[in-house]
């Protein structure tokens, strides 16, 4: 809880013209210096009466625009990696693709070669017999 003078002085002012004796005007400026408008009870202050306030107020802006240059930052990068992410899974995708076409070709070059073996087998048995 903060202490605010200036309410603390309005209020004695008030509790000595309300009540007309000092015991009033302790306990209005006591009131008074203990409530406030904000939420440290420095209800009083602002950029025209604290010169720190504006310059902290600067800082927080430009703490602001750092951070949201960050996120976009974090964006760009994010978007960077999953195009990187896409292309490569595109790449290996064709490259599968491609084993998987060598592959079937090579059966079929098995193939043929067992079935000319065969051929070649038939041939050599009828030429002996």
């Amino acid at each position: 809880m903060g202490l605010n003078l200036l309410n603390g002085g309005l209020g004695a002012l008030t509790g000595l013209v309300a009540t007309g004796n000092p015991i009033g005007a302790v306990a209005g400026g006591i009131e008074g210096a203990l409530s406030g408008g904000g939420p440290s009870g420095a209800g009083n202050l602002s950029a025209s009466t604290d010169p720190t306030l504006a310059a902290q107020q600067q800082l927080d802006q430009w703490a602001e625009w750092d951070q949201f240059a960050l996120n976009l930052e974090n964006t760009r990068h994010n978007s960077a990696m999953q195009w990187q992410s896409t292309m490569f899974n595109e790449l290996q995708d064709e490259k599968t693709e491609q084993m998987r076409e060598m592959n079937v070709m090579r059966d079929v070059a098995m193939k043929q070669r067992e079935a000319d073996n065969s051929i070649l087998k038939e041939f050599v048995r009828s030429i002996k017999d």
